[in-house]
C-alpha cells in the first residue's frame, strides 16, 4: 500500500492512464492486411465529430504530468532513505528499471522477424513488428525524461514556474519555425520540449492541489479554449491522435495543441481528485482495481500490443476473419467486446515473460484499510 504521505490518487491516473491506452489500442484499432503487411487506422477520420473522443482520451499529456511529480516523490524518499545519494543515481536507477525490458521485448522481436524473413521470405514481416513495437516510442521519451530528471529537477529548484514559461515559449517558436518557415527539425525538437513540459508541470503538483478548485476550473478552462481556438484556426487538425488522411498528427511530432490538452486535462484531475480520493478510501472494489492495474503496468503495456498482433493474425488467418476497411454499425456494437480476444493472447505472454516486472501486492496497513487487495 502506497505510504500514508503519498498521494494515492496518482496512482490512480497512472492506472487509470494505462487502461485508457491499451483499452484505445485493442478496441479501436482498424487492422487492414496488404501486400506489404498489417496498416493500422482508426475511426475517427471516418466519423464526424468523434475527434472530440481524443480530448479527453489522448492520456499521454496526463501520464506524463503525473510521472513528473512520482519521480520527484520516488527521488525525494529514496534520497531521504539514503537509497540515492545524488539525483544522477537516482536517474540511472529508473532508466535501467524501465530500459531493459522495453529493449528485450525490441531485440525479440527484431529477431524473430528477422528469422523469418531468412527462412521462410514471409511478407509484411518487417512492418507487422514496427506496428507491434510502435508504442515503445512512449517508453523511448520516457527513459529519455528519466535521464533528465536531474537537469530538469535542478531547473524546478534554481527557477521554478520560469521553466515552465520557457518550455511553453519554445514550443510555440519550434511551432512557428515547423510551419511558417518550414524548419523541419524544429518539429522533432517539440518532441522533447512538449512532453518535457508536460513532465516538468509535474513538479508542480503539490502545489496545484494547495491553491484548490478555483485554480482548477481556471486550467481547465484556458486548456479548453486554447484547444479549440488552435483546432478552430485550420491549422491544427482536430483529433489528439494520428488519422489516416490528416495533413499531419498532432502527435508525432507533438504540437502546442498538447499543451492546451495537457491544462485541459490536469484542470479536470485535480477536480476529480477529492471524488475519486473518497472512492478509493471508502471502496474495497476501487482500491483493489488501482492496486492491482498498478501492479500489472509495466508488463500490460509492454506485451499488449503483441497480444493484439496474436489476436489480429488468429483471426485473419484462421478464423478467416472479414477484414473491416471502415467502421461499420456491426463493427460499433462489437466494440464493448473487442478486447476480449487481445486479451487472452496477452495474458499468457505476461504470464511466461512478464512475471518479473510485476510488482508485490500492496500490504495493508490494519485490518479495516480499504485498499488491502
Amino acid at each position: 500500500m502506497p505510504a500514508p504521505d503519498r498521494d494515492r490518487f496518482i496512482d490512480f491516473i497512472r492506472a487509470f492512464s494505462l487502461l485508457v491506452v491499451v483499452a484505445w489500442h485493442w478496441v479501436f484499432t482498424i487492422i487492414i492486411w496488404r501486400h506489404d503487411g498489417p496498416h493500422a487506422t482508426n475511426p475517427i477520420g471516418f466519423t464526424r465529430g468523434l475527434f472530440i473522443a481524443t480530448w479527453l482520451f489522448q492520456v499521454m499529456p496526463l501520464f506524463f504530468f503525473v510521472g513528473g511529480y512520482a519521480h520527484t516523490e520516488a527521488w525525494e524518499a529514496g534520497h531521504e532513505k539514503g537509497r540515492f545519494r545524488t539525483t544522477v543515481q537516482f536517474a540511472w536507477y529508473r532508466v535501467k528499471h524501465l530500459a531493459r525490458p522495453a529493449l528485450i521485448l525490441a531485440f525479440g522481436w527484431w529477431l524473430l522477424g528477422t528469422v523469418a524473413v531468412f527462412l521462410w521470405d514471409v511478407d509484411g514481416v518487417p512492418r507487422a513488428v514496427k506496428l507491434i513495437l510502435s508504442p515503445l516510442w512512449f517508453i523511448i521519451v520516457y527513459v529519455v525524461l528519466i535521464a533528465l530528471f536531474p537537469i530538469t529537477y535542478w531547473l524546478h529548484e534554481r527557477f521554478g514556474a520560469l521553466v515552465l514559461v520557457w518550455g511553453v515559449g519554445v514550443a510555440v517558436l519550434l511551432d512557428v519555425a515547423r510551419f511558417s518557415h518550414h524548419v523541419s527539425w524544429a518539429g522533432w525538437a517539440n518532441f522533447f520540449v512538449i512532453w518535457g513540459t508536460c513532465h516538468q508541470l509535474g513538479y508542480f503538483w503539490e502545489e496545484l492541489v494547495a491553491l484548490g478548485r478555483r485554480v482548477a476550473w481556471g486550467l481547465m478552462w484556458i486548456g479548453l479554449f486554447g484547444l479549440a481556438g488552435l483546432v478552430g484556426s485550420n491549422i491544427y487538425p482536430g483529433s489528439m491522435v494520428g488519422v489516416p488522411g490528416e495533413k499531419f498528427s498532432n502527435m508525432a511530432p507533438p504540437t502546442i495543441c498538447i499543451l492546451a490538452l495537457l491544462l485541459f486535462q490536469a484542470g479536470v484531475a485535480l477536480l476529480i481528485r477529492p471524488w475519486v480520493l473518497d472512492r478509493l478510501e471508502t471502496s474495497r472494489r476501487w482500491a483493489t482495481a488501482n492496486d492491482v492495474i498498478n501492479r500489472f503496468s509495466l508488463p500490460l503495456f509492454l506485451f499488449h500490443s503483441t497480444g493484439m498482433a496474436l489476436w489480429a493474425a488468429f483471426g485473419y488467418f484462421v478464423l478467416h476473419n472479414q477484414q473491416v476497411r471502415e467502421p461499420t454499425v456491426m463493427w460499433w456494437l462489437g466494440r464493448p467486446f473487442a478486447f476480449l480476444g487481445p486479451l487472452l493472447f496477452t495474458l499468457p505472454i505476461i504470464f511466461l515473460l512478464g512475471r518479473s516486472y510485476v510488482k508485490k501486492p500492496s500490504t495493508p496497513t490494519s485490518p479495516s484499510s480499504p485498499a488491502a487487495a
